[in-house]
């Protein structure tokens, strides 16, 4: 896909957490076709320490608002920059840039989308994605308390919803794999998002129980061209730069020990 670099205009800032920020961005002329999975790297302006740009995940897509929502965790100086953009700003953007999560052809595949902390972000547009085509998503959503569990409201919009909290304090307690949903029910398709070791149990189900299973890795991306190779991931068809080849990978190409 053609790739831009856009000076978005920030529509809307809304602190959805203590920790998130949801960044609503338009344009004067259409945001170019964007596909869930795929990110943006965005530079950050004001940041004394930050030389690098920033990958953020495409949340969603609003076509008809001619919006692009991005959801930002502000765990360092450069995020935390992002967080205190205003409606009226700009902030310039590559977009869109990887590849997305493998879509259905047809309307007749059972979808589980396993989501932790921030990496339920691409989730969102996925699951729209699939209502457009007919197809009822189920979401699995987890986090460590209820005050990190994000965009409930949004997720409830295009499909089941169900969660998980470290504490208990909301949902079932425990992790994303240990939730009732996956001894109860059998899924054609996983997609999955978030940290690693969360990402790797959820791989593990997956072949065990004989399901296709795809994962958008969060290395550390600088370029986000698969120039700089800080990305490099291990597969069964070599070093592959996760921002150019990924951020989705199906986990039988990836060299984890599930």
């Amino acid at each position: 896909m053609k790739k831009y670099i856009l000076d978005l205009n920030v529509k809307e800032v809304s602190r959805i957490s203590p920790k998130h920020v949801l960044l609503r961005l338009t344009d004067n002329k259409p945001l170019p076709d964007m596909l869930p999975g795929q990110f943006v790297e965005v530079r950050v302006d004001g940041a004394d320490s930050t030389f690098l740009r920033r990958p953020i995940s495409i949340n969603f897509v609003d076509k008809e608002a001619n919006e692009l929502w991005l959801l930002v965790a502000m765990v360092g100086n450069g995020t935390r920059q992002l967080g205190k953009l205003l409606s009226g700003d700009t902030l310039n953007c590559v977009l869109p840039l990887g590849n997305g999560f493998t879509m259905p052809s047809a309307p007749d595949s059972k979808f589980l989308l396993v989501g932790g902390g921030v990496g339920v972000a691409p989730l969102l547009y996925m699951g729209a994605e699939l209502k457009k085509l007919g197809i009822e998503p189920t979401f699995l959503l987890g986090a460590r308390t209820k005050s990190d569990l994000l965009e409930l409201d949004l997720f409830r919009q295009y499909g089941r919803v169900f969660i998980t909290t470290e504490d208990g304090s909301e949902g079932q307690k425990g992790f994303v794999t240990n939730h009732s949903i996956l001894q109860n029910e059998r899924f054609d398709r996983i997609a999955t998002c978030g940290p690693k070791p969360m990402m790797v149990a959820v791989a593990r189900f997956a072949q065990q129980s004989g399901v296709e299973c795809e994962v958008s890795l969060e290395n550390m991306m600088a370029c986000g061209l698969g120039a700089c190779l800080c990305c490099v991931e291990k597969t069964t068809k070599g070093n592959l730069c996760v921002c150019k080849e990924g951020p989705v990978f199906n986990v039988k190409q990836l060299l984890w020990q599930i």
